[in-house]
């Protein structure tokens, strides 16, 4: 049984996340009449909150080479888009220490509750949890040194308005790193060239991308450059796939 010190911190928590649910009606609304394009592509249905066991993927060493890669120190604030039950939260948590922060967002509010708890439990008081929207990561404007998403960005069904709407969240020095494996969309990877592609007309340069079997694919790191463009001059990368709508089951997550 949880003490009444931790069912307080959990509702402080929760408390600072945005309300509302994930609902299948609220995530068409997001994807019509925004002014920005479709994705021309298949979008992969979020079948579970995990990706592997953490066990498994601390054997690889995965989450310390990505966070190695993705240049993350302590101090830094840190974003965890996507974050499912939290195997990177929990190990940014440790890596950013005292002096830094961690806010992860998960659109599916039992999978943020879940997490939240977690973060109670195992007392990271330098780490937040937050619900966004399939097309809105709602992040606090200019604050984040990195954003993380990890075996997730192929289930993002409108990622020009998500891209758009991220860009603002960035530090000037600020990077985004993408987690993913190369194959298609529909099967729950991102071709290394749609996503290069995806993230360029939105702004974005790449930085560098690199192979990583350890977390089953690649990584990506982004920064944005110049203005951020209007919504109505964006065009859609052709992928050659037709389109389809992304589901989500309830109770599960995308990491």
């Amino acid at each position: 049984m949880r003490s009444a010190r931790a069912l307080g911190i959990a509702a402080l928590l929760l408390a600072g996340c945005d309300g509302g649910g994930a609902v299948p009606g609220e995530r068409k609304e997001q994807t019509r009449n925004t002014g920005f394009p479709a994705a021309d592509r298949p979008v992969a249905t979020i079948v579970s909150a995990r990706w592997s066991t953490e066990e498994a993927r601390d054997r690889l060493n995965e989450a310390g080479q990505v966070m190695n890669l993705a240049g993350i120190k302590p101090g830094m604030t840190v974003a965890d888009i996507g974050a499912g039950e939290g195997y990177y939260t929990i190990r940014l948590g440790q890596r950013v220490g005292k002096e830094g922060r961690v806010v992860a967002e998960d659109i599916v509010p039992e999978v943020r509750d879940a997490l939240a708890t977690r973060v109670v439990r195992e007392r990271l008081d330098n780490v937040s949890v937050r619900l966004g929207l399939p097309a809105d990561p709602r992040l606090p404007e200019a604050s984040f040194d990195r954003v993380l998403m990890v075996h997730m960005y192929h289930e993002i069904e409108s990622p020009y308005e998500f891209l758009w709407r991220l860009r603002p969240s960035l530090r000037p020095e600020g990077q985004v790193i993408v987690v993913d494996a190369d194959r298609p969309t529909e099967h729950h990877g991102t071709p290394p060239d749609l996503l290069k592609c995806e993230f360029a007309a939105v702004g974005y340069a790449m930085v560098s991308m690199r192979p990583m079997p350890s977390a089953g694919g690649y990584i990506a790191i982004f920064r944005a450059e110049g203005e951020r463009p209007e919504p109505g001059t964006l065009k859609a990368c052709k992928s050659g796939a037709r389109a389809t709508p992304a589901a989500v089951q309830q109770g599960q997550g995308s990491e």
